[in-house]
């Protein structure tokens, strides 16, 4: 080899070193995504008791990424918790015209998972009723529930696992908030309509970003919903495009709504099945929740409150969970 030759390397071998720092780095970024997902999840579990010993857990499976994703996450944590669950995968076939209903079957038969599909034309139900130009969620959720509840009980499931993550739960704050007059929120852990089910949400912590990363990392076989995924004008899309943009100007600022939601001080409220307002009286005894309504708050973005999902007292079997 010339003394030229070694000073300047051929490209090739420089593409090839430059293709091979770039893997290392994907694969890197991946596991830790991977570890991160896995971590919150396991938060979220231990933190609102989501799943108990001997729990059979039926994961609904809708062909979206936030699904994938948490089966994928729950069968990880299944495989190393210190307690035994099932999990068993359940999709509700609508009978939407072009639903490729072969994809999922044979996605979870690749994957080792126990599942189960539920056909119920609910489609045509929704398309008949809902005026052209309305929006069709209303009564395909309602639809969809009962169905989902009515599965539960004959697979003797304990637990309804959904896939709804952190941004999903704030877009449904402010919908509540802007559309509703309600203070409301999506709970991470519910009693269903008919009070025999638990509901719970394991991507309660979740950033909807890390999703959509995790979902082509893994290259999950998205099934897009026709029904309702063409309404481009839905007060949820709207409030999602809102919350994404402050994320864009203000990162950090969905994660301090999230704290905040875990953080609620009624008597600074004005609910009065709350908090009595009506009985209140001056009693001489300081409090820390008493009136500062006239100093200037401080929102220092380091401020303790802000640092964390929930407590460090669960942080420890968080670590044993996952």
């Amino acid at each position: 080899m010339s003394a030229l030759a070694a000073i300047h390397p051929s490209p090739e071998p420089l593409a090839a070193a430059t293709a091979r720092e770039n893997v290392t780095r994907a694969t890197f970024e991946n596991n830790k995504l991977d570890k991160r997902l896995c971590r919150e999840v396991g938060k979220a579990i231990v933190d609102y008791n989501m799943i108990e010993q001997g729990d059979r857990v039926m994961v609904c499976l809708s062909g979206g990424k936030d699904s994938y994703t948490m089966l994928d996450i729950l069968l990880k944590l299944q495989a190393r918790a210190p307690i035994d669950f099932e999990i068993i995968a359940v999709n509700l076939d609508q009978k939407q015209p072009g639903f490729p209903e072969d994809v999922l079957p044979a996605y979870l038969k690749q994957k080792g998972v126990k599942f189960h599909i539920e056909e119920q034309d609910t489609y045509s139900i929704v398309m008949d009723k809902i005026p052209q130009g309305k929006t069709l969620c209303s009564l395909c959720s309602r639809l969809r529930r009962g169905i989902l509840y009515r599965v539960a009980d004959e697979l003797k499931c304990t637990k309804i696992a959904l896939g709804h993550h952190r941004d999903d739960m704030l877009q449904t704050l402010f919908l509540n908030m802007f559309f509703g007059g309600k203070l409301k929120g999506m709970p991470p852990k519910l009693q269903s309509d008919d009070g025999r089910h638990i509901v719970i949400r394991p991507l309660a912590y979740v950033d909807e970003r890390d999703i959509v990363r995790y979902s082509e990392w893994q290259q999950h076989p998205i099934i897009p919903c026709n029904l309702c995924g063409s309404q481009e004008n839905l007060q949820r899309k709207q409030v999602g495009n809102m919350l994404k943009e402050w994320q864009r100007k203000f990162p950090g600022r969905l994660d301090n709504m999230l704290h905040a939601l875990q953080n609620v001080v009624p008597s600074h409220l004005m609910d009065a099945k709350l908090h009595d307002f009506k009985s209140l009286k001056a009693n001489g005894i300081a409090t820390p929740d008493g009136d500062k309504g006239f100093d200037h708050e401080s929102f220092d973005s380091t401020d303790e409150a802000c640092t964390s999902p929930a407590g460090e007292d669960a942080a420890a079997q968080v670590i044993r969970f996952v």
